[in-house]
């Protein structure tokens, strides 16, 4: 089965053109857009660059199931006897304002305090509604962003197009790279276990909500040394059973002398620094890209944020709910399906999608230091990753994935601090490189903060 991303997708992450990718499973997520081809694709090229990490010259066909990739899309995990707790808080959502709609994205609490600042009301969805009504869509997102707050307000394609920042994005790649010389780093191991082909190569991660835990993830399922590092007052207690998944999780609080210098020595140590921070602010913590390269010159340095790396937005906070309402898909899904409120996709595809992209560009880095010697430095962005889906829309002509079913669950339960549960089965499958997970899912911060061989 053919993929409509692979011709765009295989150039622009730099995958060598002899590795082969079969698609089978049937069946599409509801969408505008063709979001279960994007999801198949992601999983395929994370896939086909783990197969030609492990052999350059002939690399293994892989094969993806687009029905399971649909299904690791929505969630991966289901609770038994226990549930999870609510994705969104009481206040985030859509809604209408005096001229159209708009999003507030209130989950941390600092972003919810702004926008509740702005609007000047208590935290009731009522009031939030009723003050909302009264401000125009674009003078409010400017407000909560100001205020240092969450907010985008529901664009079409083609005013985003003409938007400054919507401009920019499109006339970036999807991968902005960049590689050095590093001959004084180590180079990763010229041995490679075939079944566990990234084991030695530590990963620094420093992502949250959700791009880059998708990434991490990833790159554990084949052997890495994740070691998450969250601040103090981070929470994020829906996402934990999917996104701690393999890893050891440990907290720092850079604005701390004594953990400063831990980090320091962790970014010394890294192969890999997987980060999801606003670009502006790694550099306001003195951890900028100048810093981190003469700490270790031969990192792989890899990075996402929310509205691309060119135009005005490119410090702006933003996750995917914002991207689709700035970038047009969520209009269009509300046109395509004659509803009355914002229709974004049937999952977070804009996260989901990057993060597989994030993992590729981190294993095309360390192929790249094994066999020339430099180091890597890629960008990736949730926009950008829209900019690719909205050039595919769906013609709604397959039939639908429908409900899961036991065949789509892994045979194994999993023990967590919060019970029991199920996951799906992996849809990717590579010859005699299997994917596993060596830790199970866990609690932030939990973890002392050094890599296993440093301990």
């Amino acid at each position: 089965m053919t993929n409509p991303f692979f011709p765009a997708l295989f150039p622009a992450l730099g995958l060598n053109s002899e590795t082969e990718i079969n698609v089978v499973g049937e069946g599409d997520m509801p969408s505008a857009y063709q979001t279960t081809d994007l999801a198949a694709a992601s999983f395929g090229v994370a896939g086909a660059a783990i197969a030609a990490y492990v052999n350059p010259d002939s690399p293994a066909p892989v094969q993806v199931d687009r029905r399971l990739a649909s299904f690791w899309y929505k969630s991966s995990v289901h609770p038994r006897g226990w549930s999870l707790p609510d994705t969104w808080d009481s206040v985030a959502g859509d809604y209408r304002a005096s001229d159209g709609w708009i999003r507030l994205h209130t989950n941390a609490d600092a972003h919810r305090a702004a926008a509740l600042s702005v609007l000047k009301v208590e935290e009731d969805r009522k009031s939030v509604a009723k003050a909302v009504s009264t401000w125009s869509a674009v003078d409010l997102e400017s407000a909560v962003v100001a205020a240092g707050g969450c907010a985008a307000e529901m664009r079409s394609s083609e005013e985003w197009a003409r938007h400054p920042n919507g401009a920019a994005v499109a006339t970036e790649p999807l991968v902005h790279l960049d590689t050095q010389p590093c001959d004084a780093a180590p180079i990763s191991p010229i041995s490679i276990d075939p079944q566990r082909p990234l084991k030695g190569v530590r990963v620094l991660d420093l992502t949250k909500i959700l791009a880059g835990p998708m990434a991490s993830r990833f790159l554990a399922a084949y052997g890495a040394d994740v070691l998450r590092i969250d601040p103090p007052w981070w929470k994020e207690p829906s996402l934990l059973a999917e996104v701690t998944l393999g890893k050891r999780c440990a907290g720092l609080d850079l604005r701390d002398a004594e953990d400063r210098r831990v980090f320091e020595g962790l970014l010394a140590q890294c192969d890999v620094f997987l980060h999801g921070y606003r670009a502006d602010a790694l550099e306001k913590l003195g951890f900028g890209a100048e810093e981190r390269r003469a700490l270790n010159p031969g990192m792989i340095d890899v990075s996402h944020n929310a509205y691309g790396w060119t135009g005005p937005w490119r410090n702006r906070r933003g996750y995917d709910s914002l991207v689709q309402m700035s970038s047009g898909i969520a209009e269009y899904g509300m046109r395509q399906y004659g509803a009355d409120k914002p229709t974004p996709l049937p999952a977070q595809a804009l996260d989901h999608a990057t993060g597989y992209f994030l993992a590729t560009a981190v294993i095309q880095g360390l192929a790249r230091r094994r066999a020339k010697g430099v180091s890597t430095t890629a960008r990736l962005s949730l926009s950008r990753t829209a900019r690719l889906l909205v050039d595919h829309i769906s013609d709604n002509s397959n039939t639908s994935i429908g409900p899961m079913t036991p065949d789509d669950m892994a045979p194994d339960v999993e023990a967590t601090p919060w019970g029991e549960l199920s996951r799906n089965r992996f849809p990717l499958e590579i010859p005699g490189c299997p994917a596993i997970w060596e830790y199970p899912v866990g609690q932030l911060r939990t973890s002392p903060a050094e890599f296993l061989d440093a301990a």
